[in-house]
């Protein structure tokens, strides 16, 4: 069973069942946006941005972050970013949604390097 379909059974049953135990953490992170923009709010408001699966929720991206980072979140927020249209021949930019995860003064995520 996929993830949209686990979600879609618990839309039909109007439940609010634990995702996280049912899929993989790594199903609903996709993977972090490191960009200037996203930089200087890690540094400035301790704010670390995501790109997630279009069907996740607030309470699946807070379980998820526990989880993978073993960090405590204050507050989830979700933007979802539309669709930008074509330029003649190429896709200018795709649908997606991300999630921007504030963080304690503390605590701290490691992206890589």
């Amino acid at each position: 069973m996929t993830f949209k379909q686990i979600l879609q059974a618990r839309a039909k049953k109007n439940v609010t069942a634990k995702v996280i135990s049912k899929v993989s953490p790594y199903g609903v992170i996709l993977w972090p946006i490191v960009t200037e923009k996203t930089h200087k709010l890690q540094e400035a408001s301790n704010k670390y941005s995501f790109k997630i699966h279009m069907d996740a929720n607030k309470n699946d991206v807070k379980q998820a972050i526990e989880f993978l980072y073993k960090v405590q979140p204050e507050g989830v927020n979700i933007v979802n970013v539309v669709y930008k249209g074509r330029n003649q021949r190429k896709l200018v930019r795709k649908a997606y949604k991300k999630a921007i995860v504030t963080l304690g003064k503390k605590d701290k995520i490691e992206l890589g390097s």
